[in-house]
């Protein structure tokens, strides 16, 4: 499937692309993505599809993560099924080792190791360590940096990893139902969506140089384990959020509670390929475990991303940027300043 290109009625949306494949957008390569938590590669190498491209992610002798193509220079065979020495990665078929930046550093067939030729190395990719897992940039320059989360380096933050798991729709769609506020009332139901709020009391939208930035006011509905978890007493309350998505795929949720508890959920939806997503899921929290549980945070956190997973994974992934072939309403101002957003992003590209 090709993306196709249309003509907008709308003269502040000059053009836009019918559908959007991640795949077929070379400038997505340029931003950074979080692929793998870091505990995972400690030990042996691991394999990661990132916007189609067979991924090998290993950590160096020095405790840096690398990420290369998951092929060997000399025969293709799949380097993450091999295993590292020495901060090294070795491939499983030959014993070809291959250092952080691409360079052969070993191989056992030859006698004289000064000799292995310039030509032996495989293609590496950008990769930094941040907020517990392994970020990975496949363009040459980076368009971007990683987004930066202040609480993330805030000694009053405790830091919760939550969820990791592929998805089985698209990265936008998950980034605009993180900023759809009337979805609540009928997705969150077992969860906090108040019937008496079907639409947010209050939403303020501003456009940035990373993407958007919203403020709301949320009433909603607090089942008992919530209320032991926000240590309130009151089963209705409201959520003051502050909420930035930093394009492409990555949104940061800072819920504010009355009583001064700050819940903040940061989601990446990694786009493994057009049709499916690696769910990147971690929260901070201005409280201690003496005051609630991770466990119990983190399974309230899970109750309501199942509830948006069971919708998310019916809907289409090869999302419409021309906004004329979907139906909107007012709370779908978010939605449509992010097709447009992606739209002008790939004409300008």
């Amino acid at each position: 499937m090709y993306t196709v290109y249309s003509q907008s009625k709308d003269d502040s949306f000059p053009s836009s692309k019918i559908i959007m494949l991640v795949t077929q957008e070379p400038i997505l390569r340029r931003f950074w993505y979080p692929v793998i938590p870091l505990d995972q590669i400690q030990s042996e190498p691991k394999h990661f599809q990132l916007l189609g491209e067979n991924l090998v992610l290993w950590t160096d002798q020095s405790g840096h993560s690398k990420a290369a193509k998951d092929r060997c220079c000399h025969r293709s065979a799949q380097l993450s099924l091999g295993k590292v020495e020495n901060g090294n990665l070795v491939c499983p078929y030959h014993g070809w080792t291959f250092e952080g930046s691409g360079s052969c550093v070993r191989v056992p067939q030859l006698e004289d190791q000064e000799k292995i030729p310039k030509t032996y190395r495989i293609e590496t990719y950008w990769c930094q360590s941040r907020y517990g897992y392994a970020w990975v940039c496949l363009g040459e320059n980076p368009l971007a940096d990683i987004p930066e989360i202040p609480e993330a380096s805030d000694p009053e933050f405790r830091c919760i990893p939550e969820f990791y798991e592929p998805w089985h729709c698209a990265g936008l769609r998950v980034m605009e139902n993180e900023l759809d506020l009337a979805h609540p009332t009928f997705v969150h139901t077992g969860t906090f969506g108040s019937e008496e709020h079907p639409v947010p009391d209050e939403m303020d939208i501003t456009e940035t140089e990373y993407g958007l930035t919203m403020k709301a006011v949320l009433g909603v509905v607090n089942p008992e384990q919530q209320q032991k978890n926000l240590k309130m007493s009151e089963s209705q309350t409201v959520r003051t959020l502050d909420i930035d998505w930093f394009l492409p795929f990555t949104c940061k949720l800072r819920i504010n509670y009355p009583n001064g508890l700050v819940h903040i959920i940061v989601n990446t939806a990694t786009p493994i390929n057009d049709g499916t997503s690696q769910i990147v899921q971690f929260c901070l929290r201005n409280d201690t475990e003496a005051d609630t549980k991770a466990a119990d945070a983190k399974a309230f956190d899970r109750a309501v991303t199942l509830e948006d997973k069971a919708i998310l994974e019916t809907t289409d992934y090869d999302v419409p940027l021309d906004i004329s072939q979907e139906q909107h309403m007012t709370t779908d101002k978010p939605g449509i300043l992010m097709r447009r957003r992606f739209a002008s992003l790939f004409k300008n590209h």
